[in-house]
């Protein structure tokens, strides 16, 4: 299975272009999803280049200190093998502005994030289910 994870608001609070303070949970479901045999592509907004420098970095580093490997940035690998679409292909998105997912706002957070409470078990369950 194959996951496209926002970053802002999805794994971190908004602080573009600064790294907010951890969503809570975020990390521990990322790395139980890669355990059930997710393979995570990091899909955000940050880029290489642009007005506030690279921003895109920082997220890449972030994820790879907490233990989560990603297995791809903005791409999918395997993708170029069959189309030239730009759109990353996976079978699940997961990003705080998609309509129907569930938010939480921690105290101090700048916007409501994903609640990983409840999409977690979800998404590990669909995992699973697909071994």
């Amino acid at each position: 299975m194959i996951i496209c994870v926002d970053f802002d608001g999805t794994i971190v609070d908004h602080r573009y272009p600064e790294l907010g303070q951890p969503v809570p949970e975020a990390v521990v479901w990322l790395k139980r999803l890669q355990s059930c045999g997710a393979r995570l592509i990091l899909y955000t907004m940050r880029s290489e280049e642009g007005v506030a420098g690279n921003t895109l970095l920082p997220a890449v580093r972030y994820l790879q200190e907490q233990g989560v490997e990603l297995y791809g940035v903005n791409h999918n690998p395997t993708q170029e093998s069959w189309t030239s679409s730009p759109k990353v292909y996976a079978d699940l998105y997961i990003d705080d502005s998609a309509f129907g997912c569930p938010l939480v706002r921690p105290p101090g957070f700048t916007r409501p994030c994903v609640d990983w409470k409840k999409i977690g078990p979800a998404v590990e369950h669909l995992c699973l289910s697909r071994r």
